[in-house]
């Protein structure tokens, strides 16, 4: 088979993983090609918001799994190939050098058994830092079963490891995918978290959750993420909306991806990371779901109007997170500024605050901006003319969002 034949099978194969990311490496170019920094690498993105800023590949998308959900299952007659190491290193290379990536992400089926699959990741990798001498970003999948001397092995050549749960609980796991094992990704998981350091996958490990495949509720995703986060020290979490691939009776019949659902939790985990919100504030067994018409952070003060409005000039940092129009960066700004002078509503707009939604939440030196009894129906209309960037309001009453 040409290679490039072979390029556009194992691309195409692999565009579903949606666990990349280049951030967090610092790995020094010393005489070789490509770098990395703690900021990360450029990113491009596909018209579903997906990044693809790395070249991902699959090593082969051959398998002896056949997971209900997955195109490449073994019992689907799809065109097969394998890359040789050699191969995968003159398409980084060859990529590389004419400015379309800035690093790899290198994923496969399982051919033979995990050992074998992990030893010809690990022959590609070494290859490419040995003796091509690339020093940019490079992004493998463990694979769940090998032995720890591989795991070991392929840590130190690359910057950031993830295995894949896949899915969110075990009930789903053994219903969909019965060949895998959600301990053994533990075990990989508690192995990085334990060996973890500059040497050794030095930006850290990530996962990746198929969302809308099994009936978890997103309360039951997002404690799943926590616990993930707490346990492993996780950088990323990935969602990957289901997308309907294969015929099966044990798979839901969807019309299209949940990507909005996917966008929700992506939103909420980010609200999890950076903004010292819990798990227990977006969701609980009562409220099981996102709510599919406001972000989260949104929601979360539309049912805590108790908590506001916050004085800008007088509540602290977090206070200043739980504010719908306030980011990291803006809160800040607020706490720094604050130190010399009284706010007002025109400061916060030259400070990068979205005050069509903020306004309806703070006071500025004890002023109110808003009339509170029509607040939250224009907050609504408001907020979704903002994210959805639709002209058409929709009423307080046909949104049924509230008691």
């Amino acid at each position: 088979m040409e290679l490039q034949e072979k390029l556009k099978i194992l691309v195409d194969s692999a565009k579903y993983d949606a666990s990349c990311s280049s951030s967090g490496s610092s790995r020094k170019n010393k005489t070789g090609l490509g770098t990395t920094s703690i900021s990360g690498i450029c990113h491009s993105f596909a018209s579903d918001g997906r990044c693809i800023s790395l070249l991902k590949i699959l090593m082969t998308n051959c398998c002896i799994f056949d997971c209900k959900y997955c195109l490449n299952r073994k019992s689907n007659n799809i065109p097969r190939a394998i890359f040789t190491p050699e191969e995968i290193c003159k398409i980084t290379i060859n990529f590389y050098r004419r400015n379309y990536i800035e690093g790899l992400f290198l994923s496969s089926g399982i051919i033979k058994n995990p050992d074998y699959t992990m030893e010809k990741m690990i022959e590609t990798v070494s290859l490419l830092r040995n003796k091509y001498h690339f020093y940019g970003y490079i992004h493998a999948k463990a694979i769940p079963g090998a032995s720890e001397k591989l795991l070991k092995e392929l840590g130190k050549l690359v910057d950031r490891l993830s295995a894949n749960i896949e899915l969110p609980t075990n009930e789903g796991l053994k219903l969909l995918a019965p060949n895998k094992n959600s301990q053994k990704v533990s075990e990989i998981m508690n192995y990085v978290k334990e060996n973890h350091s500059k040497k050794y996958v030095p930006a850290g490990q990530s996962t990746q959750m198929i969302i809308g495949a099994t009936k978890e509720t997103d309360f039951n995703i997002l404690t799943k993420s926590a616990n993930l986060y707490e346990q492993f020290k996780l950088k990323r979490v990935f969602y990957s909306a289901y997308v309907p691939v294969n015929n099966d009776r044990l798979l839901p019949q969807l019309k299209e991806p949940p990507l909005k659902r996917e966008n929700r939790l992506y939103q909420a985990d980010w609200l999890l990371r950076y903004y010292n919100y819990k798990v227990k504030d977006l969701l609980n067994e009562q409220h099981p779901n996102f709510n599919i018409l406001l972000d989260p952070k949104a929601d979360y003060a539309l049912r805590n109007l108790k908590e506001f409005p916050k004085e800008i000039n007088k509540c602290s940092y977090f206070d200043l997170l739980k504010i719908p129009g306030i980011g990291v960066k803006s809160a800040k700004r607020i706490i720094s500024s604050r130190k010399y002078f009284t706010l007002r509503l025109e400061d916060l707009k030259r400070m990068g605050v979205v005050i069509k939604r903020a306004k309806y939440f703070i006071l500025c030196d004890g002023k109110y901006f808003t009339d509170p009894h029509y607040f939250k129906k224009n907050f609504i209309e408001t907020n979704l003319i903002l994210e959805e960037k639709e002209p058409e309001k929709k009423s307080y009453q046909q949104l049924r969002l509230f008691k």
